[in-house]
């Protein structure tokens, strides 16, 4: 009974000292120990068992019992002490809490007795200083209307003066008077309910207006309208009527000045009418020679009456302006028939040198916004049509294509006068326009014949094929009326200029390059009318000639040169021309016409030397590869076209230094036609021995090495081949190499035969593998077999190459196509 109740009382003590994780965490991080005793996972017989881990170990029980008991007693002695240490502390703490709440009180009683004397010195501060902020108050009232009183002495006094000074004519005080007038009546703004201040403020404005009035009466009677200026030249009285118009309403000012331009300018309207000689275009110099002395004179006679702000010269010069371009208009409007090119550029070469002489002169700040439309400024450009803006009669054109890349000099800031008299002139663009289209139109004919008179390039091998001369000269002509139309105007006859920019490139694309362009006689099988003639003789087939191909490598390099520059061409045109029409600029398809030269240039090269191989892969197609007995070099007709590639390809890589990557497309294109015409080639090459399938593979591997050696041969400098066009070599000839290791496999035992064929051919399909078996010489009865065969071991293909692979075996056999291709030859030599 005894040691239930002890166990109970175990299990209820080690409930309630079951402390929670994060309590034993702090115990631990304050109180750290090793001793097991410690431990939160304390285990009594695994501790036993660790004091007395064997049965020899219980001789020491008596010692460990005695440790244990003096540190349970040294436990409960500091246990002890604690407990008695801590019955004094909540006597202390009340005690401690007692006196901390008296000197609260304490605080609080002082900071009253201080908040009540600052309360007492704030209503003693505001009783000495209440008298002060009155008289502060006084004082500010009594300044303002001491102040006020001034301004009203002054405002009366000027009103008074200002009135006797205007009946006067004392202009000179007057603007001085008058500016200090309306400047104190601006005080007087919040007291106009005060009649007195409304009647002097009535009175100013009809000082105002009566001076107004009377300024416009002196200068009417120093410059009528009708009749002649008054001798004697401008006096001060006027001088100082103009500063005080300055000062009146705006409205002033500018009748003076309308009076004044239109009174100086009423000569030139009677010299220059409509039916006067010298009003005509022929006579345009007349007209701004008039203007300058006109400039001058005033300089010297009216320069210093009108204040400098003014600015009445300029203002003359731009009514001026506005008038000619109104007359010249009408004029040529109704002139229009008698407007010739020459004619009309003598006039817009005038104008705009008037044009540019004002920009020199003034600077253009009297233009309003709906005088003159003043042209953006086009950003920096690289391209090789315009450096500076030169005469064009001066300008020149790069000929070559380092020239496109120069830095180009900056470009003048724009003239602000540019376009006030010479947009008279847009509406009879199309003069001009006609006559270019007329010229381009000549150009292009003097081209055709002198191209046909010099006849073709002479070879060049040292820089690259040259660039036609008639290309640059083209384009100089090209950018001379780009720069003369932007200068006369930036809106539709830029466009107009354009379509026949575009018209005479496809022209220039057509008649000069595409035109002169060699003719190939090759049929669509690749061989010559004259191979298919004299084969049985072995002459070799019709090739170009030294000089067709250096043309073609020239007509090449021009018309590259023509899509770049055109390209440049079609970017300046729509920085000169404006924003609103610049989608209206596109030379796209010229430049596509242009592609299409160099593509037909190129596949004309490389029908040329695929031709020439022709012969030579027909022989080969016909030896008896049966009846070879041994291995020895390269066969005859792998020579035949090593030669051919010796011949042509330095010739044109040479002629085409200066545009390598079309070099490139050269040898790309070549080898993708080659490689697949030696391929069908090797397929008629049956039935094939075994010894002749060794030197079929010898040879492959020979024009293997020299495809992939072609873009360098016989040159001194030898550069790696492109990636692009290596990658086409290797897969296409390793293809053939791969089709004859197949067929020098033994065809037994069937199995292996298939599984190898499927092995080394990737792209193998049951129509290669017939042809393989026909290299071989099986009969049919055998070839049924291994077709059935490979059926079963090829991958199922998917379901739309299922029809494919069925429609496959229902084409001609390689024996069909020969006889095809054997009665088309007996069938042309009868016909020829």
């Amino acid at each position: 009974m005894m040691e239930e109740e002890e166990l109970e009382f175990v299990e209820e003590l080690e409930a309630v000292l079951q402390l929670t994780p994060e309590v034993q965490l702090a115990i631990e991080q304050v109180f750290p120990s090793q001793d097991p005793l410690d431990r939160a996972d304390f285990n009594a017989v695994e501790y036993i068992n660790t004091l007395f881990p064997t049965e020899q170990s219980l001789a020491n029980i008596d010692e460990v019992v005695n440790k244990i008991r003096l540190k349970i007693r040294r436990l409960d002695d500091n246990i002890r002490t604690v407990v008695r240490g801590q019955t004094n502390v909540g006597q202390d703490g009340r005690q401690a809490l007692e006196e901390a709440q008296k000197a609260i009180q304490q605080l609080f009683g002082k900071i009253k007795d201080i908040k009540d004397k600052a309360e007492k010195s704030e209503q003693m501060v505001k009783e000495i200083t209440r008298d002060i902020k009155q008289l502060d108050h006084a004082k500010r009232h009594l300044t303002t209307s001491i102040t006020t009183l001034n301004h009203l002495h002054m405002l009366a006094g000027g009103v008074d003066s200002l009135e006797a000074m205007t009946r006067r004519r004392q202009y000179g005080e007057v603007a001085n008077l008058l500016q200090g007038v309306m400047n104190v009546l601006e005080h007087f703004h919040k007291y106009m309910g005060i009649p007195q201040i409304r009647q002097l403020s009535e009175r100013v404005k009809a000082a105002q207006t009566e001076l107004g009035q009377q300024i416009l009466a002196d200068f009417e009677e120093a410059f009528p309208s009708q009749g002649t200026k008054r001798p004697g030249g401008p006096s001060n009285v006027l001088r100082d009527a103009c500063l005080v118009a300055n000062i009146l309403d705006p409205r002033i000012k500018q009748e003076i000045i309308k009076k004044f331009i239109k009174q100086h300018l009423s000569e030139y309207l009677v010299l220059f009418q409509e039916n006067q000689d010298v009003a005509w275009l022929d006579k345009i110099d007349r007209r701004y020679a008039w203007i300058k002395r006109q400039l001058v004179d005033y300089e010297e006679k009216y320069g210093r009456m009108f204040p400098r702000e003014w600015c009445m010269a300029e203002r003359i010069a731009v009514e001026f302006c506005h008038v000619t371009r109104t007359e010249l208009a009408k004029i040529m409007r109704t002139r229009a028939k008698e407007i010739e090119v020459k004619l009309l550029l003598f006039a817009i070469q005038r104008t705009t040198n008037f044009e540019g002489f004002l920009a020199k002169r003034f600077s253009g700040c009297t233009l309003t916004d709906g005088s003159l439309k003043k042209l953006e400024s086009p950003p920096p450009s690289t391209n090789p049509f315009l450096e500076d803006e030169p005469a064009p009669e001066t300008e020149e054109l790069a000929t070559e294509k380092g020239d496109l890349d120069q830095p180009k000099k900056p470009k003048a800031p724009d003239n602000p006068f540019h376009g006030i008299v010479s947009k008279c002139f847009e509406p009879h663009l199309y003069v001009y326009i006609e006559s270019q289209d007329k010229n381009l139109g000549e150009l292009i004919d003097r081209f055709v014949a002198d191209f046909k008179a010099q006849g073709p390039p002479k070879p060049n091998t040292d820089e690259g094929g040259a660039v036609l001369p008639s290309c640059a000269d083209l384009f100089v002509y090209y950018k001379k009326c780009m720069v003369q139309c932007s200068q006369l105007s930036t809106g539709e006859p830029m466009i107009a200029l354009t379509t026949i920019f575009q018209k005479y490139l496809r022209e220039y694309a057509w008649k000069i390059l595409s035109g002169n362009l060699p003719k190939t006689t090759t049929s669509s099988g690749g061989l010559t009318i004259s191979s298919l003639l004299k084969e049985k003789e072995g002459s070799e087939a019709a090739k170009f000639t030294l000089e067709e191909l250096c043309l073609i490598c020239g007509i090449l390099s021009t018309a590259e040169y023509c899509l770049a520059t055109t390209q440049q061409l079609e970017e300046k045109l729509k920085e000169k021309v404006d924003v609103s029409l610049i989608e209206r600029i596109n030379l796209t398809g010229e430049m596509d016409t242009f592609s299409t030269v160099i593509s037909s240039s190129i596949q004309l090269l490389v029908q040329d030397l695929d031709a020439a191989c022709d012969p030579a892969l027909t022989a080969m197609s016909k030896m008896q590869w049966q009846n070879v007995e041994h291995v020895g070099d390269q066969s005859p007709y792998v020579t035949s076209v090593i030669l051919h590639i010796k011949q042509n390809v330095p010739i044109i890589r040479d002629n085409l230094a200066s545009t390598r990557k079309y070099f490139t497309q050269f040898c790309i294109k070549f080898a993708n036609s080659f490689i697949p015409k030696f391929i069908t080639h090797l397929f008629k090459c049956k039935p094939i021995s075994m010894v002749g399938a060794e030197q079929l593979l010898l040879d492959t591997h020979s024009l293997k090495m020299v495809l992939l050696d072609l873009p360098s041969i016989g040159s001194q400098v030898v550069r790696k081949a492109p990636a692009s066009y290596t990658k086409i070599v290797v897969k296409g000839m390793t293809r053939a190499e791969m089709i004859l290791k197949v067929v020098m496999a033994p065809h037994e035992p069937l199995v292996v035969f298939v599984d190898n064929y499927i092995k080394l051919l990737t792209d193998c399909n049951t129509e290669t593998f017939q042809k393989i078996l026909d290299m071989k010489g099986l009969k049919r009865s055998e070839q049924s077999s291994m077709l059935e065969l490979l059926r079963q071991r090829l991958p199922a293909p998917p379901s739309g190459a299922e029809s494919s692979g069925s429609l496959s075996l229902t084409a001609p056999t390689p024996e069909q196509e020969s006889s095809r291709i054997r009665k088309l030859e007996k069938l042309i030599k009868k016909r020829l």
